[in-house]
């Protein structure tokens, strides 16, 4: 059975993704996994093994709290408790083959303050086969935003972000931006062709979710600034992976890349079903 999977450290971004997995799990009408993971701390090995199950005991406690605060904000959601002993993002990813999606807070409690977006969120977006939610300031009462550039992966954004919308009653807008081209006078074409390109990518799902408001933009910039801009309006921003044309050995494209760090709402990263 699918289920929203949540990483919890009980540090304040977990538990900001704790609140929105509990939301999610209550809307779509599944339970919910609490992941935490724990380590080792120290460089030397332990001389006592006594040592060992006092950290994982320590461990578990944190985890039940997560677990217990979960149950109390959403009674009817059926919760589970995941306990590892490993990298965070190797649980996480280790789980989420069962997942509808993994949420993440952007950074947990350990790493480096002054990152936007921690090492585990980043590893998770990129190799995970679900939907990667990394949890920032929600928009008081923006839309879902999603990303349209016309690959397999946009297509699934698109997906998720109409159902997303449907599922909390919130205006979709969806985005194509491309630079205008070098020559001036390729300029009306270039739009034109912008135009049926976001058209024809949205209007299927348009009819699949009629009860969805919906608006497109069409903007003649660098993706990555139109879609930092969309966000701060939005309460959500939904992107693909990457484009059909980048290398296989990019896990995840530049343009979700560079968002993950510079988008300051929640941002879900999508993969798509399969690749051509």
């Amino acid at each position: 059975m699918s289920e929203v999977l949540v990483g919890y450290d009980g540090s304040p971004a977990s538990e900001q993704a704790l609140r929105w997995a509990v939301r999610e799990s209550s809307l779509r009408g599944l339970p919910l996994a609490v992941c935490h993971a724990w380590h080792w701390p120290y460089a030397m090995d332990p001389v006592h093994l006594p040592s060992v199950e006092t950290v994982r005991r320590f461990a578990e406690n944190l985890l039940y709290k997560g677990v217990f605060e979960a149950e109390g904000l959403a009674p009817r959601v059926k919760v589970r408790s995941v306990l590892h002993r490993g990298p965070a993002a190797s649980a996480l990813l280790h789980e989420a083959g069962r997942a509808a999606m993994v949420v993440l807070g952007a950074r947990g409690g350990e790493g480096f303050p002054e990152l936007p977006t921690g090492s585990t969120a980043t590893q998770v977006a990129g190799h995970a086969s679900c939907p990667v939610v990394i949890v920032r300031e929600p928009g008081a009462d923006g839309p879902v935003a999603v990303g349209v550039d016309g690959s397999h992966a946009a297509d699934a954004a698109l997906a998720f972000a109409f159902e997303e919308a449907a599922l909390r009653d919130r205006e979709l807008v969806a985005v194509h931006a491309a630079p205008p081209p070098s020559d001036p006078a390729r300029h009306e074409e270039a739009a034109r062709e912008a135009g049926v390109l976001l058209q024809r990518q949205v209007a299927p799902w348009a009819t699949k979710y009629p009860q969805v408001r919906m608006r497109t933009r069409l903007l003649h910039e660098e993706p990555r600034e139109a879609l930092r801009a969309a966000a701060e309006e939005a309460a959500l921003l939904v992107l693909g992976d990457r484009r059909d044309d980048t290398p296989a050995t990019l896990r995840l494209g530049a343009v979700s890349s560079a968002l993950l760090d510079l988008t300051p709402r929640t941002l879900v990263v999508v993969h798509p079903w399969r690749r051509s």
